[in-house]
């Protein structure tokens, strides 16, 4: 007989990126006690991962929970970007109710949008909160209108649209039900949970049921699952099954060593769980995304189909004269073990073998999605190179090739709205809309190829100087758009291997903007900088000057260099050309011509 639990909520937190996800959730745990008294707490203590942290985003959804006059509340804190929206499709499978969290300012954006309707889909119970309502210039009631435009828009029905709205400000820590109340805490927040979302039901008496939503590892006890129970319970030293996610035919038998449930940033060993707890468990090595953990006779419960990958690129064993002198883990074999260790965890990854046993093509959801795994993948001793990014292209029936499409929506001052009009369109854009925001700025919005995106943010923010915002979606496959060219300028490419010095930098930045300073190794087909023209030249950097009697090196003190424009791992991925590497060490970034020689360039026309 299925029964509720009424004593336990759980939810997650979905929003746009930047909306204050991760904030709120700092907040409610700094309210419900967690945190004892004179605790140091850092802020957005949610993100624990260093590149999170860094990036000031959310790359991996974590769980946590609180209590609440008696009821256990468990919280899910899900990222807010696109290319992390793996993430937060398969966490909406363990809740039966969200936040959808919408900045009073900004209003509704992309993600918001995609968010919002893989939550409907579900048919999951929504708390709209309107957050940063402090902000001066909020407009907290014409984005409600927004977010009611786009809950009509996704079809929701009628108690989705009848939704409860609270007005928040996370960072101050208080949430008001009318934007005429007193704020004080986060009561009205606490109080709206309890009331609007539904408590978890299931069948106690029933077989054990799981189905393993998020993945996490530790030295100690190795992989461990995180999902909620469905059905039944769950115990330690308990035999079930383990029904793969792909082959639900497959049935292992498995036995539970340890049990968790989350109290706070903890997690807490508990003996048993029952219907609609969520529980960690561990004890099972193969363990994977999707799983079902169930009692024999127990079906498998369905997994959330999660978003294709729309863009790829080569992880390849670097062959550079440099090779092997930074990288703890170098080899083939090693690169290929950590690539499809990274499937385990991240569902919204492809890794494919190719015809070269040097090559691995890794696809993702978008440029960033596959820089995290980059910059992850050095910090932890790899090195490799990588290509530049493509796009996945696919077929229709009729044989035409269709391309991704991307919804990008753009805010900058209206003096740079021309500007961007002008650079998007070059790259295939189609402007849908333009409105202007209540701080003056222009509100752009672009259906373009997600190709004419790659390359594009650097350039973004050059021609804003750093003030506008773009923000992107995948949008489906349209028929392909025609050719874009992604760079016009060239690159200056060294002529010999040596060490860059003053002498042959000086003479070489006359050219354009260089990347090296000097003492800095080189190598021969090795990229030093960009030209100011569009073709490829090459500029020897380790030239000296000839000393004579009456000329002496210490004239090299006078010449005067630029600073050299050093790339971020970001920038260098959406600098290099597609007859470019980008060579991945732990300590250094270069990027290099894919054949090294110059006459065996010249003879493959590059």
């Amino acid at each position: 007989m299925l029964v509720r639990e009424e004593n336990i909520r759980n939810i997650a937190i979905i929003a746009h990126v930047d909306h204050g996800k991760t904030t709120l959730v700092d907040a409610m745990l700094a309210q419900s006690g967690v945190f004892r008294q004179g605790q140091e707490v850092r802020e957005r203590v949610m993100d624990s991962n260093d590149l999170e942290r860094e990036r000031g985003i959310t790359i991996l959804s974590k769980n946590t929970a609180i209590d609440y006059n008696g009821t256990k509340i468990n919280i899910v804190d899900t990222p807010g970007h696109a290319d992390f929206g793996g993430e937060v499709e398969r966490v909406l499978k363990m809740v039966n109710g969200v936040i959808l969290l919408v900045d009073a300012f900004e209003g509704t954006m992309p993600q918001t949008k995609f968010v919002l309707r893989k939550a409907l889909d579900l048919d999951l119970d929504v708390i709209v909160c309107i957050n940063k309502i402090d902000r001066p210039e909020a407009r907290p009631e014409k984005v409600i209108d927004e977010v009611l435009e786009l809950m009509m828009d996704l079809d929701a029905n009628e108690k989705q649209l009848d939704a409860p709205i609270i007005f928040a400000s996370a960072k101050k820590g208080y949430a008001i039900r009318d934007l005429a109340d007193e704020p004080v805490d986060l009561k009205p927040l606490f109080d709206c949970i309890l009331e609007s979302i539904p408590a978890p039901q299931g069948d106690p008496d029933q077989g054990t049921q799981v189905m393993i939503s998020t993945i996490d590892y530790n030295e100690y006890v190795g992989r461990i699952g995180v999902g909620k129970v469905d059905n039944g319970t769950i115990a330690v030293g308990q035999e079930l099954l383990r029904l793969n996610a792909h082959d639900p035919s497959t049935r292992e038998k498995v036995k539970i060593t340890k049990l968790y449930e989350f109290a706070g940033l903890e997690k807490v060993d508990v003996k048993e769980a029952g219907v609609g707890h969520i529980v960690a468990l561990s004890g099972i090595a193969d363990l994977q995304i999707g799983d079902t953990i169930c009692a024999d006779g127990m079906e498998a419960i369905p997994f959330q189909k999660i978003s294709e990958p729309t863009i790829s690129m080569n992880f390849i064993v670097n062959d550079s004269p440099l090779a092997g002198k930074e990288g703890k883990w170098c080899t083939s074999r090693q690169i290929r073990e950590r690539l499809y260790r990274e499937l385990n965890t991240d569902v919204s990854l492809r890794v494919e073998d190719t015809d070269n046993t040097d090559t691995f093509k890794v696809s993702g959801r978008g440029e960033l999605h596959l820089s995290i795994l980059i910059e992850t993948m050095r910090r932890e001793g790899y090195e490799f190179a990588v290509s530049k990014a493509e796009v996945i292209y696919k077929t229709d029936e009729n044989g035409k090739k269709l391309e991704p499409m991307e919804q990008a929506v753009v805010d900058v001052p209206e003096e740079f709205s021309g500007t961007i009009i002008s650079m998007l369109s070059e790259r295939k854009g189609n402007l849908l809309n333009m409105s202007t925001l209540s701080d003056g700025s222009v509100r752009l919005e672009f259906s373009i190829p997600a190709r004419g995106l790659i390359g594009f943010h650097g350039k973004f923010l050059t021609n804003t100087k750093g003030t506008g915002i773009i923000n992107t979606i995948f949008d489906g496959y349209e028929p392909y758009k025609g050719d874009i060219a992604y760079r016009n300028q060239g690159s200056l490419i060294a002529y010999e291997p040596g060490e860059a010095v003053t002498y042959g930098l000086f003479a070489a930045q006359e050219r354009g903007a260089l990347f090296i300073g000097p003492g800095e190794k080189v190598y021969a087909g090795m990229v030093v900088g960009e030209n100011a023209k569009s073709d490829d030249i090459e500029v020897n950097v380790c030239k000296t000057k000839h000393l004579t009697n009456t000329r002496s090196s210490s004239a090299d003190e006078a010449l005067k260099l630029t600073p050299p424009r050093i790339l971020s791992l970001e920038q260098a991925l959406e600098f290099i050309d597609t007859d470019e590497l980008l060579e991945v060490t732990p300590q250094s970034l270069r990027i290099r011509k894919r054949i090294l020689d110059s006459r065996l360039r010249k003879r493959a026309g590059h």
